[in-house]
C-alpha cells in the first residue's frame, strides 16, 4: 500500500531541496542537488532557471511514478527578491537576476526624489534602500534600462510562484513574497504602495491570492493539490506561529541570518528603518519587524580563507567545538580582527589580522566576532518588547560555538534550537494543508533542543 504524502521543493541560493512528508509531517524523503551558476548580460551570475525547471519536472515525474508514495499535494518555498518575468506567450524572458546585482545610484536617487522622502518610504514599506535587494526596484531598473523588453512583460513572478507556475501554467501572486522587503507594499493601507500604480506595474503583478491557497489539478493522470509557494523566510516562521502561544524571536540562519519578531502591532518607526529594519509578512498579511544578516555568505568566505591559512581540510571547521579556555583567553582584552568582505562594520579593522598559530583558536576569534553581529541583529528586532523566548533553526543551528555563544549572551531569555534542514519545507507543507498544530508539535517535529548559558570564569 503506497503512503500518502505531502511534497516539498525547497530552493535556496546554494541548495535545491525535495522533502516528502508524512500525515504527520515526519520527513520520509528527501533529495539535495547544486547547480552551476551562470550569468546574464553583464556578467553578473545568476540562477540557472532552465536546469532548475527541468530537475523540477524530472524529480517530481520520477517520484509520481513509485509504487512507494502516494502524492495528495505539492508546495514551495524559495528565497526572496528575485523576479521570473514572462512574456504574453508565458515564455521567460530576461535572465532572473541575481539579488547581489547592483543598481545604479543615480536610479535610486531617481526614485527617491519621486517617491520619497526615502525615510518616509522605507516606514511605509518595510523595506531598506538595498538595489536590486528589494524586487520592486529591480522592476524600476528594468523599466528604466531596458525599456523596449520590459514592454514585453506580460507577468513578473516571485520565485516561489514561478516554482509553483511551472507545475500549474497559473501566474500569482500572494503576500509572503509581496511583503519580504520588495518596496511594492504598503503596510500602512494593505495595499500596494501608490508608487506601484503609477508606474503600471500593477498591470504586470498576477492577481493576489491567500497563501494557503491550493489549486486542484490532474496532473499526469494523477490529482493532486498544487501550492501557489511562500517565501522561505515566512514559512519557516509558520510552524513557530501556529504551535507556541508566548511571544519568541525566531532566528532563520543560512546565507542570510534573519531575526523575526513576529509580534509587533504597527508599521516601522523611524528608530527601526535607522537600525535598518525590514518587514517580512506572515501568511494572514500582518508584517513581522525583522533584522538581517549576511552570516552564513559571511561566514564561508572566511571560513575558505582560514582553512587554505591554516592548511587544514575544508570540512574540518565543522568539526570544531566550543571549548570555554580558548574563550577565556580570547575574550581577555578582546579585540576584533576581521575585516569583512559582505557585511558592514564600521568597527571593523583595514585588514584580516591572524596571530593565532591554530586553526580553532582563529575560528572560535571569527564566531565570536560573528556572534557580536548576531546579537545587535537581535536587539535591533527586538526593541524595547519583552520577549523571554529565542529559537534557532537553519544551518547554524548545529554551530556549537555559535550555539554556545548566543546562549551565554542572551542568558535571561531561553534558548532552543531545532532541527537545521527542515524549517522552510516543513512550513511550505504545514501551509497547504488543514491541520491545526498543538504545542508538542515542534518537540516532535523539529528535534527541539534546549541550551543553557555556560557558566564563563
Amino acid at each position: 500500500m503506497k503512503q500518502t504524502v505531502t511534497a516539498v521543493f525547497d530552493i535556496g541560493k546554494t541548495n535545491k531541496k525535495f522533502f516528502l512528508f508524512d500525515s504527520e509531517f515526519q520527513e520520509v524523503y528527501r533529495e539535495y542537488v547544486q547547480f552551476e551558476e551562470i550569468t546574464d548580460e553583464d556578467g553578473h551570475p545568476t540562477e540557472d532557471l532552465s536546469a532548475l525547471r527541468n530537475w523540477l519536472k524530472i524529480v517530481f515525474d520520477r517520484i509520481l511514478k513509485t509504487e512507494k508514495y502516494n502524492i495528495k499535494a505539492i508546495n514551495f518555498s524559495s528565497y526572496g527578491a528575485s523576479l521570473v518575468h514572462l512574456d504574453e506567450n508565458r515564455d521567460v524572458i530576461f535572465p532572473m537576476y541575481n539579488y547581489t546585482k547592483s543598481i545604479p545610484q543615480d536610479i535610486i536617487d531617481r526614485f527617491y526624489e519621486r517617491y520619497g522622502p526615502e525615510e518616509d518610504f522605507h516606514q511605509k514599506t518595510g523595506s531598506s534602500s538595498s538595489g536590486m535587494l528589494n524586487s520592486g526596484m529591480q522592476l524600476y531598473w528594468l523599466k528604466s534600462t531596458k525599456p523596449k523588453i520590459f514592454k514585453k512583460i506580460r507577468y513578473s513572478l516571485h520565485l516561489p510562484q514561478y516554482l509553483s507556475f511551472v507545475f500549474t501554467g497559473i501566474p500569482l501572486s500572494e503576500y509572503t513574497s509581496i511583503g519580504c522587503h520588495t518596496s511594492l507594499w504598503d503596510f500602512e493601507k494593505k495595499d500596494y504602495h501608490d508608487w506601484v500604480y503609477a508606474e503600471n506595474l500593477d498591470q504586470i503583478l498576477p492577481p493576489i491570492v491567500s497563501t494557503e491557497t491550493s489549486i486542484n489539478m490532474n496532473y499526469n493522470g494523477k490529482r493532486i493539490k498544487i501550492g501557489v509557494g511562500i517565501h522561505d523566510s515566512s514559512a519557516a516562521l509558520l510552524p513557530y506561529v501556529r504551535s507556541l502561544r508566548k511571544q519568541f524571536i525566531l532566528i532563520s540562519t543560512g546565507t542570510w541570518s534573519i531575526a523575526l519578531n513576529p509580534f509587533v502591532k504597527r508599521t516601522l518607526s523611524r528608530k527601526d528603518v535607522a537600525d535598518d529594519c525590514i518587514n517580512y509578512m506572515r501568511i494572514n498579511g500582518k508584517p513581522v519587524k525583522s533584522a538581517r544578516l549576511f552570516l552564513g555568505n559571511e561566514y564561508s568566505i572566511q571560513v575558505k580563507k582560514l582553512t587554505e591559512h591554516y592548511g587544514v581540510d575544508k570540512d574540518y571547521h565543522k568539526s570544531v567545538r566550543f571549548d570555554p579556555e580558548t574563550h577565556y583567553k580570547l575574550v581577555n582584552g578582546f579585540q576584533k580582527m576581521f575585516h569583512w568582505e559582505s557585511i558592514h562594520d564600521p568597527d571593523m579593522p583595514a585588514k584580516t589580522h591572524l596571530p593565532y598559530l591554530s586553526f580553532d583558536q582563529a575560528y572560535h576569534q571569527l564566531m565570536m566576532e560573528l556572534v557580536l553581529l548576531q546579537v545587535a541583529s537581535i536587539k535591533s528586532a527586538k526593541g524595547k518588547m519583552t520577549i523571554e523566548k529565542l529559537f534557532v533553526d537553519g544551518g547554524f543551528s548545529d554551530n556549537d560555538i555559535y550555539i554556545h555563544l548566543l546562549s551565554h549572551h542572551f542568558r535571561n531569555m531561553e534558548l532552543r534550537t531545532t532541527d537545521s534542514s527542515l524549517g522552510s519545507a516543513l512550513g511550505a507543507a504545514i501551509c497547504i494543508s488543514d491541520t491545526q498544530l498543538n504545542s508538542k508539535f515542534l518537540k516532535k517535529n523539529y528535534s527541539m533542543k534546549k541550551h543553557i548559558p555556560f557558566i564563563a570564569k
